[in-house]
């Protein structure tokens, strides 16, 4: 019985932090991040505002409740990659599988446009996304100089880093953009798996070659 009491409590725990985030994020989405309080989250899941900030340090933490998780992906995903798999080739795979299935990661779902529109209406949600961004590459940067045995003064893995991310920045932009102009999932999907494979085909093969002026 003893052993099992702690595990009920998290249970708990972590029911309450995702009731409380869920109901936070509605309002934010109805309403707008910057014109929604703590009170008024509070007032909605019908706690106190102390019992808001037991779980959330930030109102910025209520929407990205998921943030640890998002920045420790892109490490985690290098770490796993297959034998024989590169960097570019397991970000390449996995945006894919991402597109295939619809993944929140890659905004190729339904709602992603209201969830994009909600953050960039919000110069504080744009900049803590900016934070989580940048967390994601330096724990990539670290694990790629880590597994390549660079010297801590090599520019190279947070250079390969930025231009992962950058790469998936990029391709996630571009499906919010089409959706917000009205598209559908459908009438995207074509022109969205090509330009997965062309941002990829440049990290693969280089720019050496891209963008020089004719003679």
């Amino acid at each position: 019985m003893t052993e099992r009491e702690p595990g009920l409590r998290e249970r708990k725990k972590r029911e309450t932090r995702q009731r409380l985030s869920d109901i936070a994020t509605g309002l934010f989405i109805t309403r707008g991040f910057d014109n929604v309080t703590i009170a008024d989250v509070a007032r909605a899941a019908d706690v106190s505002v102390n019992t808001v900030f037991n779980y959330f340090k930030t109102k910025e933490d209520l929407f990205f409740d998921r943030q640890d998780e998002i920045a420790a992906q892109a490490a985690r995903a290098f770490r796993d990659r297959r034998p024989g798999e590169s960097a570019v080739a397991v970000f390449h795979r996995m945006f894919v599988e991402g597109l295939d299935g619809n993944a929140y990661q890659t905004a190729f779902h339904e709602g992603s446009e209201i969830w994009a529109k909600t953050v960039m209406d919000s110069p504080a949600l744009t900049a803590r996304q900016r934070e989580i961004a940048q967390r994601a590459q330096d724990e990539l940067a670290a694990i790629l100089a880590e597994e390549t045995g660079a010297d801590p003064d090599d520019i190279g893995p947070r250079t390969v880093a930025s231009m992962l991310m950058s790469a998936q920045f990029v391709l996630i932009q571009e499906i919010v953009a089409r959706r917000l102009a009205g598209q559908s999932l459908e009438e995207m999907r074509a022109d969205v798996y090509a330009a997965v494979e062309r941002v990829y085909g440049l990290l693969e093969n280089g720019i050496g070659d891209y963008a020089v002026k004719p003679a």
